[in-house]
């Protein structure tokens, strides 16, 4: 890869951390990501921001905390992102895809040849919630010892970014998807999954079924199909049609 294009596949990946408690994290990982040639940090409602121990933790990495972007939800902060990932410390149990660090960053470089993609970590003491992994097409799990798995946020954020910049130097050969194959965005994601749920809601589908651990299996059908945006599109079109025969039929 040429250094130009090396540089935006790069500057198209965004490392976000949840509700971060200790500003010195933040500096941590701003400097984890400068040295591997990250610079999109984005921080959803940290508990102090910014503060005189994350510019002393950043160690240099200053134009990365002074860029950082701060939001008020997680849903905000992934809005333009093609290709999500939560980090979790810990298996779930909800049918998430789960990759490792490689081939994690494999599909996050693939994509971010075209599109911004993201990798969601979470609180230090717990992690990302169900809820919030909802809104990743993947979970993101680093082996480490059983006996002792807990990871610190900036250490993980380290070993991610590791993996990207190696792959990248490495002139790794990765397949980058036509323009019409591009991963529809979290935004257009969350769109079709409301139109989804609405018609089923009018179908009384939901009306009999309605659990949110149903909802959250119906979610993760979807994410595991990864959709493109030509078929989300193409969802949709079903959804309309199937309201608009109900409509008629009343």
């Amino acid at each position: 890869m040429k250094v130009d294009e090396n540089n935006e596949i790069l500057s198209n990946i965004r490392i976000v951390l949840v509700q971060t408690s200790h500003p010195g994290n933040i500096g941590a990982t701003a400097r984890a990501m400068k040295n591997m040639g990250l610079s999109d940090l984005a921080l959803v409602n940290p508990k102090i921001f910014p503060s005189a121990e994350a510019t002393s933790r950043a160690s240099g990495a200053d134009n990365i905390l002074a860029g950082a972007q701060v939001f008020g939800s997680l849903k905000e902060a992934l809005e333009p992102c093609e290709l999500v990932m939560g980090a979790s410390a810990r298996i779930r149990h909800l049918g998430w895809s789960e990759v490792g660090p490689k081939k994690g960053s494999e599909l996050l470089i693939s994509v971010a040849k075209n599109a911004p993609v993201a990798v969601v970590f979470g609180r230090e003491n717990s992690g990302l919630t169900n809820e919030e992994l909802e809104l990743c097409n993947h979970l993101l799990h680093i082996p480490t010892n059983p006996e002792f798995s807990s990871l610190n946020v900036a250490s993980a954020v380290q070993v991610l970014s590791y993996e990207i910049y190696s792959a990248i130097i490495g002139e790794q050969t990765i397949d980058s998807p036509e323009a019409e194959d591009r991963p529809a965005t979290s935004q257009e994601f969350e769109g079709f999954f409301d139109h989804l749920l609405q018609t089923l809601e009018k179908t009384d589908f939901l009306q009999l079924y309605k659990t949110k651990r149903l909802q959250q299996r119906i979610r993760r059908i979807f994410y595991r199909s990864e959709l493109n945006r030509t078929e989300v599109n193409i969802l949709r079109g079903i959804l309309t049609a199937i309201n608009n025969k109900i409509d008629e039929l009343k």
